[in-house]
């Protein structure tokens, strides 16, 4: 609940300190005066648009805090934890709004933007102005409201979020189905390339392998040739040969190292020569022996690298990755065939959906109904003791086709009222007047009392428009609300006003330079003077004030 409220500079407010207690509070003064300010400052707190003209002419900032006592508030204590700006059982809220427009907003001292601040608000309190019950007209406001009284949060969250279900899957096969035609003319053009891969067959690391063979196979009597010549020279020449050449320098040396030891690493090394002239003399024996002039090979080999190259030119892609293309274009055609697939298995789990999103849907209109027949009695009754003795109320429900549902459900909702004998129900917005929906918005908010979570209500001149018996019916019924959370009503009425558990007064003082608006508590006696004052205006009688006492004295719950 709204506990304190400071305000400095703001509008014509120089400083006001505010300390709210449970129950209803009223706010009365003269026309004029600023019974609103309070409100209004309240709003801009909790995140309303701000601007330089809040500002008290001659004042640099305005400046506005409000305190909170949310041990009793698991939704304002859950939003705070999730923003690290818990403070226990207190909140704390700041806005500053310089001369110049800028504005700073605090949640328990930490500076935040007004977007949370206006989150927060929602868990804090419930600001209703006097045409607040124009939402009453609206088919989705009705509908929040029936749920409301029914508790029925479970199975709305549960056909919420089958509908979203069944809507991602239509949403897929929307996609997948308007691509269609262009998937098969792309399927129809990888079939044939990846038919064509398949049948040539490329291997991975092949062509660097085809393109050596080729060029051995190219270059065979050059190799066979060239290679016996070096043999010659190195160890088969009969005459002559590198080999033969070696030993005898070998055999010199030894001799000559026995001399000096200074040619021992010389001949050591020329006996390595030797020993290596012997050892590639048999690899180059070997690989001559295994040197292949075989035509027929190296014309398939011709035809496969040309293959290759056609293949690669016509794809635009390097030569070595006509196998990872290969690959691709493969993985390319099994994704478009299982996109058909996908589309079936789509269609058979978008039935399914529906199926399940139906039945969440009959459960949560099979709730909406007993809480609608439950609620128009209760409303009914309400706007009876709201001086609308022969009004009638009902909440018409209609079935939704599947092509008509919502996350919200199956369900139509209309309010409905009848004000005079004889007169069949109708749309709300076809029958009550102004002040019969504000009737029936307090009424609502009365029965619904249990079932809010927000706990402060703020009504600012939601009476206006109203006399007599009829004020006398919404004072009741405002305290009766107020026993259960609290209540915060500007009014200007004697009979609402009288029944607030404790009143505020506003005023406006000028010294012909500047104006201020006040605000202050009434004491028992000041109550009876300000009642009669509401009663009989300026000039106040006996009767008056005997009349503000007893509807002071007995306040009816």
């Amino acid at each position: 609940m709204l506990c304190h409220l400071h305000i400095s500079n703001f509008a014509i407010v120089r400083a006001l300190e505010i300390d709210w207690a449970s129950g209803m509070s009223t706010i009365t003064g003269e026309t004029g005066a600023g019974k609103s300010i309070a409100i209004d400052a309240l709003s801009l707190c909790l995140g309303e648009r701000a601007d330089a003209g809040v500002v008290r002419p001659g004042a640099d900032k305005a400046d506005i805090v409000a305190s909170f006592d949310i041990s009793k508030l698991s939704a304002a204590q859950q939003w705070l934890a999730e923003q690290d700006l818990a403070m226990g059982n207190e909140c704390i809220v700041r806005r500053v709004v310089s001369s110049e427009g800028r504005s700073r907003g605090y949640i328990n001292g930490v500076q935040v933007p007004a977007q949370q601040l206006k989150a927060l608000g929602q868990h804090l309190l419930s600001i209703h102005g006097q045409h607040a019950h124009q939402q009453l007209l609206k088919q989705d406001y009705q509908r929040q409201l029936v749920d409301a009284f029914a508790t029925n949060s479970n199975a709305r969250e549960a056909t919420r979020n089958t509908w979203r279900h069944w809507q991602q899957l239509q949403r897929e096969y929307s996609e997948l189905e308007q691509s269609q035609h262009q998937r098969d003319a792309q399927r129809q053009l990888l079939e044939y390339q990846v038919a064509e891969l398949d049948n040539f067959a490329a291997l991975e690391n092949e062509y660097p392998e085809l393109e050596a063979e080729h060029s051995r196979l190219s270059h065979g009597n050059t190799l066979l040739s060239q290679s016996q010549q070096c043999l010659q020279l190195l160890y088969d020449d009969e005459q002559q040969n590198i080999y033969q050449a070696l030993s005898v320098a070998t055999a010199q040396l030894e001799q000559l190292s026995s001399l000096d030891p200074a040619l021992n690493n010389i001949s050591q090394m020329l006996n390595d020569a030797l020993l290596q002239t012997e050892e590639a003399s048999r690899e180059l024996r070997r690989y001559a022996d295994k040197v292949e002039l075989d035509p027929e090979r190296l014309a398939q080999i011709d035809e496969r690298l040309g293959q290759w190259l056609n293949l690669a030119r016509k794809h635009q892609v390097a030569n070595e990755e006509l196998p990872i293309l290969h690959q691709q274009l493969a993985a390319q055609l099994a994704t478009l065939t299982g996109n058909d697939q996908r589309l079936q298995q789509l269609n058979e789990d978008i039935i399914q959906a529906q199926q399940h999103y139906m039945v969440q849907a009959e459960q949560l209109s099979d709730l909406r109904q007993q809480a609608a027949a439950t609620l128009s009695e209760k409303i009914s009754r309400s706007m009876h003791e709201l001086s609308m003795a022969n009004a009638r109320f009902s909440i018409e429900m209609q079935k939704l086709t599947p092509e008509q549902a919502s996350a919200n459900g199956i369900d139509a909702i209309e309010f409905q009222v009848s004000t005079n004998p004889g007169q069949p129900l109708q749309a709300l917005h076809k029958v009550a007047s102004g002040g019969e929906l504000s009737r029936i918005s307090l009424a609502i908010q009365v029965i619904l009392a249990d079932k809010i979570t927000t706990p402060t209500l703020i009504f600012d001149e939601v009476d206006v428009g109203i006399s007599g018996p009829v004020a006398a019916g919404v004072g009741r019924l405002l305290r009766q609300l107020g026993e259960s959370t609290q209540i915060i009503c500007v009014t200007h009425l004697p009979q609402v006003a009288s029944q607030g558990h404790q009143q505020l007064f506003v005023e406006k003082y000028t010294d012909g330079q500047a104006t201020e608006t006040r605000m202050r508590q009434l004491s028992d006696e000041d109550r009876i003077s300000e009642i009669a004052r509401l009663l009989a205006g300026e000039n106040i009688s006996a009767s008056a004030l005997a009349n503000a006492r007893e509807l002071l004295c007995a306040p009816v719950v």
